[in-house]
C-alpha cells in the first residue's frame, strides 16, 4: 500500500478530529475548538485542501444554562436525509465528584448543505443515567441506527465506559442500552480510567470500534474492539477487546498522545485514520487549555487475517 502523504499536522488547534466524505463529494469536518464555545463546520473536494477550507459557525453557546460552558467533541453526521451535529455540553467549569458535568445534544439541519443550513436544537439525548456523558458518535447496521458514546456508572470505578443503543430517531434512544467496554487493563487506567472517543468501521466480516484510553496526556491511547459483522451487536458478549493499544506515542516521532480518531477514505479510496496528538508532553498550566492537539491523517492497512494495523503516528512535517 502506497502511503499518502498529508501535511502534518493536516489542521492545526482542532482537537478531537472527525472528517465526513459524504454523497455530494464533499469532505466535510468538525472538531472541538480551543475555545470550547462554538460549533463550526469546513468543507473541501479534498482532504489536503481542508486546511484552507473557510470555516462555517453554525452554533454557538448560551451564555448560561445547561450547554453555556465546555463544548466538546461535535460530529456531524447525515441519517436518514437530515444533517445531525452531536455534542457534549455542561452548565460550567466546575468539577463535581472528580468529574465535568457535560450530558449529550443534538442539532438538526434539514437543508443540503449544512454550512448555509438552519439548524435546530433538538435538545439532550436522555440515557438512564444522568452522568457525565459525552463523545457520541452515530452508525448504521443492518437497517437500523446506532448510538454509541462514553458515560460514568457511578457504581463502576473509572471515568467512562462505553455504551451502545438502538435509536428510535437521530435523538432519542431506543431500548436499554448495554456497556461495551470499561477501563481495566493496565494501559487504561493511566492517570485516569477511561474508555471514550468511539468511532465505528466495518471491514470483510467484522465490525470494529476503535476508543480511546487514559489521560488525555501523553499516555493517550487508542484500543480495539470488534464483533462479527453477523453478531448481535447488543450482546456485549459479542465483542472481542484487543489485549494491547492499537494505536500509540510515537517518542521517535515526538507524537504524544494519539488518540480520539475517526475514520474516512482518501479520494482513491483507501481508508484513513483521523486523529489528534501533540508534539510535546511539557504542558504549561491546564492540560485542558493547551489548545496543540493538532488533526492530523494517515492511511493505514488490513491484515491477513482481516485485522486493521494502524502503524506509527508520523512525525510533523511542517
Amino acid at each position: 500500500m502506497t502511503q499518502h502523504l498529508w501535511p502534518n499536522p493536516l489542521i492545526e488547534q482542532r482537537a478531537d478530529p472527525f472528517i465526513l466524505r459524504h454523497t455530494d463529494g464533499y469532505y466535510y469536518f468538525i472538531a472541538s475548538v480551543p475555545e470550547y464555545d462554538r460549533l463550526e463546520i469546513r468543507r473541501a473536494l479534498t482532504l489536503g485542501e481542508l486546511d484552507a477550507a473557510e470555516p462555517a459557525i453554525v452554533w454557538r453557546k448560551p451564555e448560561t444554562g445547561a450547554m453555556s460552558a465546555l463544548i466538546w467533541a461535535p460530529e456531524l453526521h447525515f441519517i436518514d436525509g437530515g444533517w445531525y451535529i452531536y455534542y457534549a455540553a455542561a452548565p460550567s467549569q466546575e468539577i463535581v465528584d472528580g468529574l465535568f458535568q457535560h450530558r449529550m445534544y443534538a442539532l438538526e439541519c434539514k437543508d443540503a448543505n449544512p454550512l448555509t443550513g438552519t439548524w435546530v436544537e433538538k435538545g439532550r439525548i436522555q440515557t438512564p443515567i444522568d452522568s457525565f456523558s459525552l463523545d457520541a458518535t452515530w452508525f448504521a447496521h443492518k437497517g437500523k441506527n446506532y448510538y454509541l458514546w462514553a458515560q460514568k456508572d457511578p457504581a463502576i470505578r473509572g471515568n467512562s465506559n462505553l455504551y451502545l443503543a438502538e435509536m428510535e430517531n437521530p435523538w432519542t434512544l431506543k431500548g436499554e442500552p448495554v456497556m461495551l467496554t470499561k477501563p481495566e487493563l493496565p494501559w487504561e487506567t493511566v492517570g485516569f480510567w477511561v474508555n471514550e472517543g468511539p468511532a465505528v468501521i466495518k471491514h470483510g466480516q467484522r465490525i470494529f470500534i476503535s476508543y480511546s484510553a487514559s489521560a488525555t496526556d501523553e499516555n493517550y491511547c487508542m484500543g480495539l474492539l470488534w464483533a462479527d459483522i453477523e453478531a448481535d451487536i447488543t450482546d456485549p458478549s459479542q465483542w472481542h477487546k484487543s489485549p494491547q493499544p492499537v494505536f500509540v506515542t510515537s517518542w521517535e516521532n515526538k507524537q504524544f498522545g494519539p488518540g480520539h480518531n475517526s475514520f474516512t477514505v482518501s479520494e482513491e479510496g483507501q481508508d484513513v485514520l483521523v486523529y489528534h496528538a501533540r508534539n510535546y508532553t511539557e504542558i504549561e498550566g491546564d492540560p485542558l487549555y493547551d489548545p496543540n492537539r493538532h488533526t492530523r491523517i494517515k492511511t493505514f492497512s488490513w491484515n491477513s487475517e482481516g485485522m486493521p494495523e494502524f502503524g506509527i503516528a508520523p512525525a510533523d512535517t511542517r
